[in-house]
């Protein structure tokens, strides 16, 4: 009953903004400019997103193509 309405799109979490972050400190600290690192770092996880949206676009368009009723889903 609790997972009716449960939204399960992903999320940024705070620990993978927390993880992006150590990841520029560690650039910097090995001699990359910070301006660099944290461009570098946004760049690869903004194309990552991407992709997945890309890769995710066709299953979520078949996803939306039939609904069935709830009622119908409870007989089956």
């Amino acid at each position: 009953m609790g997972y009716r309405r449960r939204d399960a799109r992903p999320r940024v979490a705070l620990w993978m903004l927390v993880a992006l972050g150590d990841i520029v400190l560690l650039l910097a600290a090995a001699g990359l400019p910070v301006l660099v690192a944290l461009l570098s770092v946004v760049t690869v996880t903004l194309a990552g997103v991407g992709v997945r949206r890309f890769a995710r676009r066709g299953a979520l368009a078949r996803e939306n193509a039939a609904t069935v009723p709830v009622a119908a889903r409870r007989r089956a």
